[in-house]
């Protein structure tokens, strides 16, 4: 089916205009269709890309279900994927992968791409076969836990320059662990992914590492640009004042690539037992457009940390608003401001400390692949 986004104002990572955009099997058209969609007062922006999630899908259905958390995803204008390895079983195997990717297939919510271990176990004693891995997925990832052994790191990284696999990291210590990995990038080459940076230092590192040339790149979370000295248990922690400005300035600099949730869903009991995370996919948007209004970032930066970036990190085609571009899509209401509630959260998790804390824009439409997905809070394939 054809459609036309009428009166919209169309931002992406090339820019800002004012027009109509058309959609027909699945890509942007310069054709015209009479079955309108009025864009008036809304913005038209690609789909957003998450290179860092978790699914907890197999295994860990109180927490979350790749379809609850795909339901939530797509509410928070979220396309396109990249589930961490930490379930149960964990995603260690090809099969394992596939499994996955086809029952995303079979839901029809949003694009998977489910990561799989660099260790047996994520863990950094044996290693999993990388070589096979690396046909199924982009992304490797021993996410929740750190790889404390420098051998095991040394390998991941020949590993992934041989494969031509994306390396995710989880480092804490956060500064110590990115510094060790930064000179055995230095030494062994490969393509390093920084998952959830925090602090200051660490940022400083990775500007150094790209200025020296070195194949590196980051993401930061809503949390970590929007809160500071909370106590929350986050992992990493939310930090202090100087370390979100000092982010937000990579920011504005270019230095900080993409932008990620790592959503993270837990139970009320897991929380209370002290586990980290938080539940973030469904209002992330509305945190990076709130705080990207307050510090004066255009919304072109990010479009292009959202979905641009992360879209190019993995291998996937231009998320732009041209002809010939996939149709990814979210229609915003940029200027709406709304107060995050727990009780309108779709995920089957609600932890999170923000609860009361307003935020800016709101999705109205979710599409992929030239079908909606996600329409003024009606969730699955709609016909206009």
């Amino acid at each position: 089916m054809g459609y036309t986004f009428k009166n919209a104002t169309v931002i992406d990572a090339d820019g800002v205009r004012t027009g109509d955009v058309s959609v027909e099997n699945g890509i942007i058209t310069d054709t015209c269709f009479e079955n309108e969609i009025d864009c008036t007062s809304l913005t038209l922006m690609p789909a957003l890309v998450d290179l860092h999630t978790h699914l907890r899908d197999p295994g860990y259905p109180q927490k979350e279900t790749m379809e609850t958390g795909m339901r939530a995803a797509l509410k928070g204008g979220f396309a396109t994927l990249c589930a961490m390895a930490n379930t149960s079983p964990v995603c260690s195997t090809v099969k394992l992968v596939e499994k996955n990717h086809a029952k995303a297939q079979e839901l029809s919510l949003c694009r998977l791409f489910q990561c799989g271990a660099l260790g047996n176990d994520i863990k950094d004693i044996t290693p999993t076969d990388r070589e096979a891995l690396s046909k199924v997925t982009p992304m490797l990832s021993n996410d929740g836990n750190t790889i404390f052994s420098d051998a095991f790191m040394e390998q991941v990284l020949i590993d992934s320059e041989k494969y031509g696999f994306i390396i995710s990291t989880h480092c804490q210590p956060e500064a110590k662990t990115v510094k060790r990995d930064i000179e055995l990038l230095k030494k062994h080459g490969g393509n390093l992914h920084v998952g959830h940076i925090s602090l200051k230092d660490t940022l400083d590192m990775i500007v150094q590492a790209k200025n020296d040339g070195l194949n590196i790149t980051c993401e930061v979370t809503p949390h970590h640009l929007f809160d500071y000295d909370n106590s929350y248990k986050v992992n990493p922690p939310m930090r202090t004042k100087a370390d979100v400005e000092a982010l937000i300035e990579g920011i504005k600099n270019g230095y900080i690539d993409c932008l990620a949730t790592d959503h993270a869903p837990h139970t009320v009991e897991d929380k209370a037992a002290g586990m980290a995370g938080i539940s973030n996919i469904e209002y992330a948007l509305s945190v990076w457009i709130h705080v990207f209004h307050e510090n004066d970032i255009p919304l072109t930066t990010l479009c292009r940390m959202s979905s641009y970036n992360p879209a190019k990190r993995i291998g996937l085609s231009e998320r732009l608003i041209k002809p010939g571009c996939v149709a990814d899509l979210i229609l915003v209401d940029t200027n709406r401001t709304y107060t995050i509630e727990t009780q309108d959260m779709v995920s089957r998790s609600h932890n999170t400390p923000f609860a009361g804390r307003k935020v800016r824009g709101k999705v109205k439409l979710t599409m992929i692949e030239g079908e909606i997905r996600y329409v003024d809070g009606q969730i699955g394939k709609q016909s206009k």
